[in-house]
């Protein structure tokens, strides 16, 4: 199966939407009716992506604090020439997160449908200037 383009370039969107805190491309990259998930807390925690979307709007953006974009593509697992699921690991600020993105290609491109995250670790402020 070849790799379509239009993957890489709907989870480079992610990545920007997530370092600039973007809206625009979030709402863009995510099917209107997707929802996010999170157990790290013990209970699962569901987001539907308007809640989410308001959410990275009105945070301080790692692009303005001149963070460095941080985020690699781990896996990718094409269910079918037009669904896969994708495995990142970014950083925002002081956190690590680890997503596993589903991925659907449709009338409006390659849009996910679903994120599964989990905070892999925080970076501890001290280290992370000792390291600038």
């Amino acid at each position: 199966m070849t790799r379509p383009t239009e993957l890489f370039d709907a989870i480079e969107t992610y990545f920007d939407a997530i370092h600039d805190c973007d809206t625009e491309k979030l709402n863009a990259v995510f099917h209107p009716r997707s929802s996010l998930f999170d157990a790290d807390n013990g209970t699962v925690f569901v987001e539907p992506i308007d809640s989410f979307s308001r959410d990275v709007g009105s945070r301080v953006s790692p692009a303005s604090k001149g963070q460095a974009k941080e985020a690699e593509i781990l896996l990718i697992d094409y269910l079918s020439p037009i669904s896969a699921t994708v495995k990142i690991r970014i950083r925002a600020h002081q956190n690590i997160f680890v997503d596993h993105l589903g991925f659907v290609k449709g009338a409006d491109g390659w849009q996910i449908v679903s994120k599964i995250w989990h905070l892999e670790s925080v970076l501890e402020e001290a280290a992370s200037q000792n390291a600038a």
